[in-house]
């Protein structure tokens, strides 16, 4: 179980967790992991991350090493107690539910109120995202599994299923509107 006395935060066990991952790191390297990664799935703001290096330094679960010439930049790598606190959250199960923040599905809820051929053009921007986003996690997938990454690939796999699945919804919902626009176009001609 994790120490609650430390008051660790999900953005505690990213940052432990990059830095295990990846070795003595700066808080830069850092921020550049969590946008390639974790931000896709994760987002907070990446300011947190130079505050949270330098509170789990104080907390004695990184190291702090700065250069002493050039840019002076901070490198920080875990410690034995960083390692159990990260290894006591991973082993902790979660049944939380996923989160999903989504303008596009707050506006389709109240499709009802909307124009059809709005909702069907909200739909096509809709897609347009979701491809690009595939797009994106395919080039991530290759990369995942030319770097032996076999959990960040199952992460992947799955962003990239339920962007083709939100896709998929797109069309239906864009035919479905352009389905209701017809048919009130015939509605107020045949009047």
């Amino acid at each position: 179980m994790s120490r609650p006395e430390l008051n660790l935060t999900p953005v505690s066990y990213v940052v432990l967790g990059l830095v295990a991952r990846d070795g003595p790191v700066t808080p830069y390297d850092l921020k550049a992991a969590v946008a390639l990664g974790v931000a896709n799935f994760w987002p907070f703001p990446h300011s947190q991350i130079y505050s949270e290096s330098e509170r789990l330094a104080r907390l004695g679960l990184l190291v702090e090493e700065r250069e002493t010439t050039g840019r002076r930049r901070r490198h920080y790598r875990i410690t034995a107690e960083g390692e159990k606190a990260l290894a006591s959250w991973l082993a902790e199960p979660t049944s939380e539910r996923p989160q999903i923040r989504s303008l596009a599905l707050l506006k389709l809820y109240f499709g009802q109120l909307a124009r059809p051929e709005d909702l069907a053009a909200l739909a096509r921007a809709q897609q347009a995202m979701h491809r690009e986003e595939q797009e994106f996690l395919a080039a991530m997938l290759e990369r995942l599994r030319a770097r032996g990454r076999p959990w960040q690939l199952a992460v992947g796999r799955l962003a990239r299923d339920a962007e083709r699945a939100m896709a998929d919804n797109g069309a239906r919902v864009e035919r479905a509107g352009e389905d209701a626009a017809a048919a009130a176009r015939e509605q107020r001609s045949s009047a």
